[in-house]
């Protein structure tokens, strides 16, 4: 079995790209701030080109096809920006209800849970971005050109209307992207793929440091506890590198009290500090520095989350209300592929050692039969009544096997799971021709 560790490094500033990941407020506000930025310095540019015109009498820029654009629209420049601006404002309005209809349909066909990946979409963030930039830029130069009856005292304004056909057509062609990917992230399909392809990324292999190992029987003497000291949340990161070097930093071992994922309230313990001497001052600020505590799940550390995400559109695909099979055999073909990356990956306990072999850090994660247990039981227990789903169910069994292998504390749990498979068919299936119609193994199905 591959020795290889569940966590991929975090790169550089991850607090930062975390933010700018999960806030849709940061990027239409940079927008806002470049929209006025950018016309305050067209106006300055154009007022150059006037005074240089004036002084010298020399500065001719009609001829450059970029800078035409003033010519065309001649003295209706400023109606032109007008129009622009009414546009943006359209625009913003369409964008916001495309978003928030989005939105409604992922909560209510899908799951709560998928809603982040609208919420990251960046897509979304620059559209909404470049229109506020576009209609902050196009009201500002509204107010700076004045027309006035003597040509030689009107600053021409060729930066600021080239900018601006620019920007709108920047805008239109963000508006068709943004429409294409929303409509995109309404299938269920495509959402399922970015929840497998996010998932599988971080099962892959970390690009170096030392693999995670079982841990030890003892790792010392107990020193204490470091509790969480700000408000309830979700353990959702962990810093491996950063508390083994703490850890070794201060010659102890600490054990992770909690799962990733697992919901913390205010004074619950986050660490165990084991040793044989007095760790340093002020060793509780610095670990819980290296956790990060939110207010749901993420994709980033928690291995069980994607099977978590795919479970739950598979059973409200089952519901009476739905009653969509199809899309729940959909949602099985991608807990295949999750569970056949796990099965080659060591799961449940690690011990995290630093550059000298000490071991530094034991964290507790998910089993196999945990995650097993995860992505069937509840598809089971909603979908023992379609034979698309025990069908599937049979055959995703089938291909796991020879991926465990021999390894009989890994067989059992699929074990098990096909003799919950075979009780739910008997229960909710009578005729014994239907049974065997329902636990052959198909993996589309039904045909």
């Amino acid at each position: 079995m591959a020795d290889h560790a569940l966590r991929r490094r975090r790169g550089r500033c991850p607090r930062l790209r975390k933010r700018l990941r999960e806030s849709f407020l940061i990027v239409p506000l940079l927008g806002i701030a470049v929209g006025w930025v950018t016309a305050s310095l067209a106006v300055w540019t154009d007022e150059l080109i006037y005074e240089l015109n004036a002084r010298w009498g020399s500065v001719d820029l009609q001829d450059l096809w970029y800078l035409r654009v003033a010519e065309d629209f001649g003295a209706a420049a400023k109606i032109a920006m007008g129009t622009m601006s009414s546009a943006m404002l359209t625009f913003i309005g369409v964008v916001f209800s495309i978003t928030l209809v989005a939105l409604q349909m992922a909560a209510g066909q899908l799951s709560p849970r998928v809603l982040r990946l609208y919420v990251e979409s960046w897509v979304a963030k620059v559209t909404l971005a470049v229109f506020l930039c576009t209609f902050l830029y196009t009201l500002r130069l509204q107010k700076e050109y004045t027309a006035t009856d003597d040509p030689d005292l009107a600053v021409v304004p060729y930066v600021g209307s080239s900018l601006a056909m620019t920007l709108v057509v920047i805008s239109l062609v963000l508006f068709v992207v943004y429409v294409h990917a929303t409509i995109r992230m309404m299938r269920v399909t495509h959402v399922m793929d970015r929840v497998t392809k996010e998932a599988l990324w971080m099962l892959r292999a970390p690009s170096g440091g030392p693999a995670p190992q079982e841990p030890p029987a003892t790792v010392g003497a107990p020193l204490g506890v470091v509790r969480l000291a700000g408000p309830p949340g979700v353990l959702q990161v962990a810093d491996i590198e950063a508390l083994v070097a703490t850890a070794a930093e201060d010659g102890v071992t600490l054990r992770l009290v909690p799962r990733i994922g697992e919901y913390l309230a205010s004074g619950a313990p986050l660490f165990e500090v084991h040793g044989s001497g007095a760790p340093r001052p002020g060793l509780a600020r610095r670990l819980r520095r290296a956790v990060e505590v939110g207010g749901e799940r993420t994709m980033e550390q928690d291995v069980g989350y994607g099977l978590r995400q795919l479970v739950d559109i598979a059973v409200r695909a089952l519901s009476p209300a739905v009653n969509d099979p199809t899309t729940a055999v959909q949602a099985l073909d991608r807990i295949e592929v999750l569970l056949a990356r796990l099965a080659r990956h060591p799961l449940g306990r690690h011990a995290h050692t630093d550059a000298a072999g000490a071991v530094r850090l034991v964290e507790s994660g998910p089993t196999w039969a945990e995650l097993v247990d995860l992505a069937l039981t509840e598809i089971l227990l909603y979908g023992a009544g379609s034979p698309q789903v025990t069908r599937r169910v049979a055959a995703l069994l089938d291909a796991l096997a020879p991926a465990v292998g021999p390894d009989a504390p890994r067989r059992e749990p699929l074990d098990r799971q096909r003799a919950r498979l075979e009780r739910a068919v008997h229960a909710a299936t009578p005729a014994a021709a239907a049974r065997h119609h329902s636990l052959t193994p198909d993996r589309r199905g039904v045909g």
